[in-house]
């Protein structure tokens, strides 16, 4: 009887060997070879999987995404039943951080998709429509948090959307060691009891 092959786990762990390669080597480095010896396959395996450079680094940003949204919902079954939309946001903001192990490779990936987007109008479109889908689900928070009265009625659901979403810009500042983790943490928390003073 032949062997079965996960497909789906061989594409994952050639995602998670592309995360490495980003994270310990740079985006420079990111070669489908370099890839293959990272995740211990030949090219020719690596290419069974992915045809191109650019299908693989877009099935590990897919894959980054899935891991990042899967952090979030294990950590909203941590804050149990109805939490708190605050809670919810800080939690969502916090997994878009580099403050874990985790979350670092993935940031790191989104680094490395976003400046591969710069120059291939294709990754721009797919990296747009995901950041476009991200933005729409944190304002849909911000909207039911608003109609439920746990932010002031006045605020404008796009705007607090737009400056939450700006506290993601602190990965810059966490990566070259500027600021500390527990720092933005604090901005991020100050930034949240301000929106929601008004309860």
């Amino acid at each position: 009887m032949p062997k079965q092959v996960d497909h789906r786990g061989r594409r994952e762990a050639i995602a998670r060997a592309l995360w490495r390669v980003v994270e310990q080597r740079g985006v420079t480095q990111l070669t489908m070879r370099v890839v293959a010896q990272e995740a211990g396959m030949s090219l020719g395996q690596l290419q069974h999987y992915f045809a191109s450079r650019a299908a693989m680094l877009s099935f590990a940003m897919d894959f980054a995404s899935e891991q990042t949204s899967l952090r979030v919902s294990q950590g909203l079954e941590k804050l149990g039943d109805r939490p708190h939309p605050r809670d919810v946001l800080r939690l969502t903001l916090a997994e878009m951080l580099p403050l874990h192990a985790d979350a670092r490779a993935t940031s790191r990936m989104s680094a490395a998709y976003v400046l591969e987007a710069l120059h291939d109008e294709a990754v721009h479109e797919q990296a747009r429509r995901g950041l476009v889908q991200g933005r729409a689900l944190v304002e849909q928070l911000v909207r039911q948090a608003i109609a439920d009265g746990h932010i002031d009625s006045g605020r404008d659901p796009a705007t607090e959307t737009n400056l939450l979403l700006a506290l993601t810009g602190f990965t810059t500042l966490i990566e070259l060691d500027v600021i500390e983790p527990q720092d933005v943490l604090a901005a991020i928390d100050v930034q949240l009891d301000r929106l929601f003073r008004s309860t």
